[in-house]
């Protein structure tokens, strides 16, 4: 296996397992939807985790990886904002607590550096880079 699709394997499978919690313990991830946004925290986390589940299946494959990498990363970009309002809202928790949240901040740099790679080292699909209506 090449360390190009070990890469996008493991990043699919952190995407999975982030996703498959969404759905598995949603009150968890309930705290962490900034309240500016309309609606019900429970529907954000949910799209959210169903969002994620889409981006996984897409870097599993081939032909939708690098599409699906480059939207992970702006995934990642924007989910920072959850992050900052976990970290505020976590203030005055225990400590061990408090540190996960500010630890999980600069751990977005990364991922989305991650996801970009994956993307820049993924084959174009077929479609990739051709003109609309263009034919093959």
């Amino acid at each position: 296996m090449s360390s190009t699709t070990r890469s996008s394997r493991l990043l699919a499978g952190l995407m999975a397992g982030s996703g498959v919690l969404h759905f598995a313990v949603p009150a968890a991830f309930d705290s962490t939807v900034p309240r500016i946004l309309p609606g019900r925290a429970r529907t954000w986390t949910y799209a959210s985790g169903a969002v994620e589940l889409a981006l996984a299946a897409g870097l599993v494959h081939p032909r939708t990886r690098r599409a699906a990498a480059r939207a992970t990363a702006a995934f990642f970009v924007g989910v920072f904002p959850a992050n900052v309002q976990m970290a505020v809202d976590w203030r005055d928790r225990p400590r061990p607590q408090r540190a996960a949240a500010l630890a999980r901040l600069p751990v977005q740099l990364p991922l989305v550096l991650w996801a970009r790679g994956v993307a820049r080292d993924a084959r174009p699909s077929r479609t990739e880079g051709r003109r609309c209506g263009a034919s093959r």
